[in-house]
């Protein structure tokens, strides 16, 4: 993938959080079209296996503001212009790590293109929340495709990824 106008190629970052792998299979599928560096953002305390109860852990982490640490750092951030953030839309917000890896970086100057997996309510408000928080960077718009329907989301996906002002 190449920069529109013959500008230089930009230095691309995949960087998603997921707990069930819908969203882990979504940013495979856009790091395979565009390329870049792809980061699992992963927290020092895995939430567990069970679905049920890293739910229940997610709620009272949501309810509190509570900020999980982060347990490794994307190392080429800095030098990525154009970044896709991932996550899973739990109650029409951001998993409470995806707030964590914000806060930790500069995204001033980034172009960010969020997407997510959802089991029903689309961005939400989630696209407008990264845009709050993410000062000085250029947000584009976002790519929500349900969990049952991420293994046929490839045309959606490529329609995407490639639909930025930004690339070709």
């Amino acid at each position: 993938m190449r920069a529109r106008n013959d500008s230089p190629i930009p230095q691309i970052l995949v960087a998603y959080f997921s707990l069930s792998g819908n969203t882990r299979r979504v940013a495979e599928l856009i790091h395979s079209l565009v390329g870049g560096d792809l980061f699992e953002i992963t927290t020092v305390v895995p939430y567990p296996q069970d679905y049920g109860e890293a739910t229940r852990i997610a709620q009272a982490e949501k309810s509190r503001g509570f900020r999980p640490q982060l347990s490794s750092r994307a190392e080429n951030f800095q030098a990525s212009d154009l970044i896709f953030l991932g996550y899973p839309n739990w109650w029409g917000d951001l998993p409470m790590a995806l707030y964590s890896f914000m806060e930790e970086y500069d995204f001033s100057q980034k172009t960010v293109a969020p997407f997510c997996a959802h089991g029903g309510s689309g961005m939400s408000q989630t696209e407008r929340t990264v845009r709050e928080k993410l000062v000085g960077a250029r947000v584009l718009p976002g790519l929500a495709i349900r969990g049952s329907r991420v293994r046929q989301s490839e045309d959606n996906v490529k329609a995407w990824s490639r639909s930025s002002k930004f690339l070709d």
